[in-house]
């Protein structure tokens, strides 16, 4: 058990990298763990990270500068370097210094090579993160931005305090849409940025549009990804009730489960096949689908492959969204 726990804090401290703040600790875990005289770890174009002094530095260094130059293994007397391996590419080496088994130093590089590649695979996740949520930010509809302006020049003169209140609607919607600040909102702070966009959408679409809401109050405060919730309703006006000639209502409600919230956004609009909606959110669709599809895979990532996006629907008969979420999840604070 000990072993084990000394190679979590080791595949730990080499998340930021071979030459990252902490590999010096990951070297002296290394030492630990293989009883060396000296242990160290480099990456292609740093120094040495050492735990202990070899009897001969000069000599161990060049054995790790013949590592980097020919991606081979080196040795001389009681000292060994070999390369590191991330995603079948040199990251750098580890030079091991003692009487230390072969079989266990050459364990030991493929041990640093798969938590390098661990921590790539992380940072990887964490930037498509980021890059969806900039893409849904991106999102906005120039359509809706010109109909709810429009919408809003229209009651100046006829109704000055109706406009006022979609202006002042209008800015909360952008500024929820644009923020560059936290990954996370709480579902209130979601709900205020929906509220601002139905006010809107029912201005430009008058009576064709529907709503109901019904969010109970102990989710409230529950903290999720930003844009998690918006485009879902984005999606159900869109395509459930603003399609030419259409007319329908756009139901939106919330409640807790046990430990976990789920929320649903219904529409009464055609619906879709339910191959195509499986298509969506495996990012096969056409156009309507990226909003759903980033949402989806976002919610993933931060809560695991058991929660997401699940669509219930059929042809003519409407669309409904469930997003299931737990209560309470470590790291995931609203700044």
């Amino acid at each position: 058990m000990s072993t084990l726990a000394e190679g979590r804090r080791i595949a730990a401290n080499l998340r930021g990298g071979i030459g990252g703040p902490d590999a010096a600790a990951a070297a002296r875990g290394l030492r630990r763990l293989l009883d060396a005289d000296a242990v160290a770890l480099g990456g292609l174009h740093d120094g040495l990270l050492w735990a202990g002094r070899p009897a001969d530095v000069e000599a161990a260094e060049q054995l790790a500068d013949d590592v980097l130059r020919t991606d081979a293994r080196a040795s001389a007397a009681a000292t060994v370097a070999l390369p590191v391996h991330a995603r079948d590419e040199l990251a750098g080496v580890l030079v091991v210094a003692g009487a230390v088994p072969a079989s266990a130093a050459r364990e030991a590089a493929l041990w640093v090579g798969e938590a390098l590649e661990r921590a790539r695979l992380e940072e990887s996740a964490a930037v498509a993160e980021q890059a969806e949520l900039r893409a849904l930010r991106a999102e906005i509809s120039p359509h809706f931005v010109y109909n709810s302006l429009t919408a809003i020049a229209s009651f100046v003169e006829s109704d000055p305090e109706r406009s006022r209140d979609l202006m002042l609607d209008f800015a909360e919607y952008t500024r929820h849409s644009l923020a560059r600040h936290g990954e996370y909102t709480t579902v209130a702070g979601e709900f205020r940025a929906i509220e601002a966009y139905l006010a809107l959408a029912r201005a430009v679409l008058g009576e064709r549009l529907k709503v109901q809401v019904r969010i109970a109050p102990e989710i409230l405060p529950v903290a999720l990804p930003y844009l998690a919730l918006q485009p879902l309703v984005e999606n159900a006006v869109r395509h459930g009730v603003e399609l030419p000639g259409g007319s329908g209502l756009v139901q939106v409600s919330g409640e807790a489960d046990g430990t976990e919230c789920v929320i649903a956004v219904e529409d009464d609009g055609p619906g879709m096949s339910p191959g195509y909606a499986a298509a969506v959110l495996a990012g096969r669709g056409s156009g309507a689908g990226l909003g759903l599809v980033n949402v989806d895979r976002r919610l993933r990532t931060v809560y695991g492959a058991g929660y997401g996006l699940v669509i219930e629907t059929a042809e003519g008969a409407g669309t409904r969204v469930l997003l299931r979420l737990p209560r309470f999840q470590p790291g995931v604070v609203v700044a």
